[in-house]
């Protein structure tokens, strides 16, 4: 039964409106887990796959964003700072509720994969205002 509710909180978290399933974007929660020194915090890792020319979506994240490009070439779009562009092999950092957006470059899918550190009492992601 705790399996079945942890699979729903996961659906729940990739429902919302600024990680919804947009044409060319999926997205795959690969794995959730308390940290055991913060017990407030979690730790979620997930990939990403954009198709080429397509965007993430802008949006926030209330813990930190770490992830690294598997596959393909991004435009990572991050407030307060220029555009990056990234390749496979690079990986890249978001402060805590920034927004951003990672753009796919035009010929070529891309796919990155993400651990962020969250408050569990708050939504994993929220659309950029």
């Amino acid at each position: 039964m705790r399996c079945f509710a942890i699979i729903l909180a996961l659906v729940a978290a990739f429902s919302t409106a600024a990680l919804a399933q947009q044409s060319g974007v999926k997205r795959d929660l690969l794995e959730r887990g308390d940290l055991a020194a913060a017990p407030q915090l979690e730790t979620i890792v997930g990939t990403a796959e954009i198709a080429a020319g397509t965007s993430s979506g802008r949006h926030t994240h209330p813990g930190p964003e770490f992830g690294y490009v598997l596959k393909g070439s991004i435009t990572m779009k991050i407030e307060g700072r220029p555009d990056r562009k990234l390749k496979a092999g690079d990986h890249y950092q978001i402060p805590a509720a920034t927004a951003h957006e990672a753009i796919a470059s035009k010929g070529r899918t891309a796919k990155v994969i993400a651990t962020w550190v969250v408050e569990k009492a708050k939504p994993f992601a929220e659309a950029a205002k």
